[in-house]
């Protein structure tokens, strides 16, 4: 019998909404400080400099404004919990539309700073007059506006990360979106490799079980992986591999299954 899917976690929709304006307003900020030489800096993203990353997280919400600005589709085509693993079927479209967005801000601070106001103008009307069980079309098909809105958290939570990488500047992350985020990746962990012999600790957002084996039931775990938000988001999507965390000690991870350097990244 194959083993029972993992149940949706809940979120709480008004910290939800709340916290994809706040993060998108500290990347707003950090991005309205950049300069023309900044902008051409590169990324740990391929062959996107900081210019495409910054027209990227406007795009990543621009989605949210044109799902709730279209009709409302017949059918919910994609569930929370598979979100993560379908962002790789799209790389390839994300990557065309971000330099699209890109070419036409171009090296042109005062058009970016525009782009950046018109996406938190529209996207704060737009949650304005959406519930958060209307469905909205988006590249993944039907999916339910509160649940999207959960996968903006990762979107834009990481790409404050790569912004602070690539130019070091220190963006804040708030804290319900850095919680969302953590969440929902240590839950397509889980889905992606259920069991119950693995215990993965993100203090003090997350604690999940996964991978095919013996069941922990009582008392310490023999199999346990901890690290913080941050690297495990990196190592989620990515960013850090498995061998680099554990080499600076970022990560801890004890017992003969805690090896986790197969099952990553996750995301996309």
């Amino acid at each position: 019998m194959p083993p029972a899917r993992k149940r949706t976690r809940k979120y709480d929709p008004a910290k939800t909404r709340a916290a994809v304006l706040a993060q998108f307003g500290h990347a707003r900020e950090a991005v309205l400080t950049l300069t023309p030489g900044q902008l051409a800096l590169p990324t740990r993203l391929g062959e996107w400099t900081v210019r495409e990353l910054a027209a990227h997280i406007t795009m990543a919400l621009r989605s949210v404004i044109r799902g709730v600005a279209a009709p409302e589709p017949a059918s919910r085509d994609l569930e929370l919990l598979d979100w993560p693993l379908a962002t790789r079927k799209y790389a390839g479209d994300v990557d065309h539309d971000t330099r699209e967005i890109a070419e036409a801000a171009a090296e042109d601070l005062p058009a970016l700073a525009a782009l950046y106001e018109e996406t938190g103008r529209e996207l704060a009307a737009a949650l304005e007059s959406a519930s958060d069980d209307r469905l909205i079309t988006t590249r993944f098909g039907g999916v339910r506006l509160g649940d999207f809105l959960v996968t903006r958290t990762v979107e834009l939570i990481v790409h404050t990360d790569d912004l602070h990488h690539a130019t070091g500047l220190t963006v804040p992350y708030d804290r319900q979106a850095l919680a969302a985020c953590t969440r929902l990746l240590a839950d397509a962990l889980a889905v992606k490799a259920p069991g119950g012999s693995v215990e993965v600790r993100v203090p003090p957002y997350a604690v999940v079980q996964c991978v095919e084996g013996p069941r922990h039931t009582r008392g310490t775990p023999p199999n346990v992986v901890e690290t913080d938000p941050l690297t495990w988001i990196r190592l989620a999507t990515g960013r850090t591999s498995w061998q680099d965390a554990l080499a600076t000690a970022a990560v801890s991870a004890g017992g003969e299954r805690a090896d986790l350097s197969s099952l990553l990244p996750v995301l996309g």
